[in-house]
């Protein structure tokens, strides 16, 4: 498997490279930046795995991974967002978003995952997962997430879940939707202002109370069933 980390701070970056090298068998290049990762990809012709800051001097994950993504069929992407782990909320099983300290089984289980992943399957995260990671950043704009057929947008100012609205319903009803809908595809743009503001509550406690709605409905059908 080919991978490319990219990351700003050469010995973070260095001991990424090296611990890749030591636990697995995979090639690995670093770059510093989104222009160098953009001409490595020039100059090669596969990428299975982007390992890449969320955002740094020179570098916004999130569009270098949409970029990469039309160049490399397949690719799948993991995230180092700039807070720290002490500062979530939510712990997601399987996660593909690593704060720092960062946790070496966890991100060497998550390379594992990516290289079992079929070349043909999309780049899936938990929904609850890519909303933590965008308030905690304090974005604004719209994530769009979508699954099987069905999408949703969730909008944000400053970090906080302000919006949300699918094809059935707005608001909190669609965020506990979406949040759901768990494994999603997602998309996210910057420029996009949120038509209402529908959720007042802290984006955590959104976040919270969505993840265990939906824990509460699927221990009631298997009691059912």
């Amino acid at each position: 498997m080919q991978l490319l980390i990219v990351h700003r701070d050469p010995e973070m970056g260095d001991a990424l490279v090296q611990m890749v090298k030591n636990y697995t068998r995979h090639y690995c290049h670093i770059v510093s930046n989104d222009p160098a990762a953009m001409d490595w990809a020039r100059r090669h012709q596969r990428c299975d795995l982007l390992l890449t800051q969320l955002e740094a001097e020179g570098v916004n994950g999130l569009s270098l991974g949409s970029a990469l993504s039309e160049i490399f069929s397949g690719l799948q992407v993991l995230f180092f967002p700039n807070y720290c782990a002490e500062e979530r909320r939510l712990e997601i099983a399987s996660t593909k978003i690593f704060p720092e300290p960062i946790v070496g089984d966890e991100l060497l289980a998550a390379i594992e995952r990516a290289e079992q992943t079929p070349n043909d399957a999309p780049d899936l995260f938990h929904a609850a997962d890519v909303l933590q990671m965008v308030c905690l950043s304090g974005r604004n704009g719209a994530l769009q997430m979508v699954k099987d057929g069905q999408s949703g947008l969730v909008f944000l100012r400053n970090g906080k879940i302000v919006h949300a609205e699918t094809t059935t319903h707005r608001g909190r009803e669609a965020l506990l939707e979406i949040v759901g809908w768990k494994q999603v595809e997602f998309a996210y743009e910057h420029s996009i202002r949120p038509p209402l503001e529908t959720i007042a509550a802290p984006w955590d406690e959104s976040l919270i109370d969505a993840v265990n709605a939906d824990k509460e409905e699927h221990q009631s059908q298997r009691q059912s069933a």
